[in-house]
Parts: structure tokens; sequence; C-alpha cells
């Protein structure tokens, strides 16, 4: 269970209303429902990953969340980007996202941060947050996220999305993290993004679904999360299977004797800006 601070007080009855059919639930309640609204979650991209799951967190009553992202809205993007419609393209992401999210549900407070998340901003941002959420599509993001969240003692929830195929896994502080599995960045080119290789349009929401479902179960302290799990979707096939994954002693950033103690901007080894947008 995720230790958050007491922001809000006793339910009001606009939001026993609202938030009805999570109160009634045993395993959420008005406490749960409490637990959500003094929540803080940072969404890494206003992107595939990103929109649904802010817009499922914002509608389950979580109270701040935070939009990293610095990109601009792009036709290309609608074919998935559900926070975001034609009116929006050419606007910055993050205040589309912003809008919309709003929209949804005014009680929310949205934050943004309309700038790349790096080295010198990321101890800035991500100590404010509760739970981080990755939604980054490419490898700088999401390396520079996985390290500032490990350093920070803060849960990551990461996902990832490529053709048909897509992925989902936490990693809790102590845990292990996303180089126990992948040390280092691919090369350059070695593995195509989404707008070189595509990516099937409903499939985000699956992942990102799914995203929002273990940040909530985190919130609320109950079920089994997908940590130590790796959760392996084949949109193809419609076939579901997990591959259990474990801290590597041997990792180079959560290991017994670790080699990264400061974040690293992969921009020049991978040859891509840090973007931030699925």
């Amino acid at each position: 269970m995720i230790q958050t601070e007491e922001r809000t007080q006793a339910l009001t009855p606009y939001q026993v209303q609202r938030y009805s059919r999570h109160i009634i639930m045993p395993q959420v309640g008005s406490v749960g429902q409490r637990k959500m609204l003094n929540s803080k979650v940072l969404i890494i991209g206003a992107g595939g990953l990103g929109s649904p799951v802010s817009i499922y967190l914002t509608l389950a009553g979580v109270g701040t969340i935070g939009i990293v992202d610095f990109d601009t809205v792009d036709v290309t993007n609608l074919q998935r980007q559900i926070l975001h419609q034609n009116a929006d393209i050419g606007r910055p992401k993050a205040k589309s996202a912003y809008e919309t999210l709003k929209a949804y549900n005014p009680d929310v407070n949205v934050q943004i941060h309309e700038e790349p998340i790096t080295s010198e901003n990321a101890f800035d941002i991500i100590p404010e947050y509760d739970i981080i959420i990755n939604g980054a599509d490419n490898f700088p993001a999401r390396y520079l996220v996985n390290d500032a969240a490990y350093l920070s003692n803060k849960p990551l929830v990461d996902g990832s999305i490529l053709l048909f195929d897509g992925q989902a896994t936490v990693y809790m502080p102590g845990q292990g993290c996303y180089r126990c599995l992948f040390p280092t960045p691919p090369p350059p080119g070695e593995v195509p993004s989404c707008a070189e290789a595509g990516v099937l349009g409903m499939l985000p929401g699956m992942v990102g679904s799914i995203q929002a479902a273990e940040t909530a179960k985190l919130i609320l302290g109950v079920g089994e999360s997908l940590t130590g799990r790796l959760l392996l979707i084949d949109a193809l096939d419609m076939s579901f299977r997990t591959v259990k994954i474990r801290r590597n002693p041997n990792c180079p950033l959560c290991g017994d004797e670790p080699t990264i103690t400061e974040l690293i901007d992969y921009e020049a080894f991978c040859g891509v800006p840090v973007l931030t947008a699925g």
C-alpha cells in the first residue's frame, strides 16, 4: 500500500454520489476512496498509454494527476490517443490533456509539466508524487524515468506497446527495476518505434487500462500487483501470459553493487530527442 499524506477530509455528499460504485465495493469503501482522493500520480507522456491511464484515474477520483509532455498533437496521434481531438491538432499535448481531464472531472487537480523529462528536472518533478506511470515512447525517456523513480524511492507502473504486442509490470522500490531486464538501452535503430513500425490503435487502451488498474490497487493496498511479473499481451491471438521477473543482484542500478548513482541523459547514445509521448 502507498502511504499518502492526508490532503482531504470527509467525502462530500457529491463525492459520495459520484464515486458510489467504488464506495459500495468492499475492497474500496469510503476509506479507499479517500485514499484515491489523497493520492498524487505522475504520468510520463500524454500519448497512447498516457491517454487511457490519465482518463481512468481522473474518473476514479485520484486527487492530483501530473502530466509530463512537451510534444504537440499531430494528426497521426488521433488513431489512438484518446485525450486529443481534431481541434487539438497543433496544440501542446499537455494543455489538451489538461482540458480533457478537467472536463471529465473538474475536482481533480491536474498539474501539467510542459517540458521534456531530463536529468536536470526529474528530481524536481518525480519526488512530488506518490506513484510514477511510464508512458514514454522512446528508450532515453524510459531509462531516465526508471532511474529517477528508483532513486526517488517511488513505485513505477511500466507499460509499452508496439504493433500488436503490449507489456505491463510494476517496479516497487527495492524489488527490481527496468534495468534488471534490460541493463542498457539498445543501439540506435535496433528496436523500431511506433512511428516506424506502427501500433494497433486499440492496444494502448488495453495496456493503459491495466496500468491504471495496477495504480489503483497500489493506492488502495488491495489485490496482487504485477510486481515480480511481466504481463505479455498478444492482441493478434488475444493471449495473455505472465513471466516471473526478479531483482537482478548484478543490476547496474538496483543491484548489490550499483554503478549508476545519478541520472543519465541517453539522447546522444540513442540518437533521438528525450521525448515523452507514446
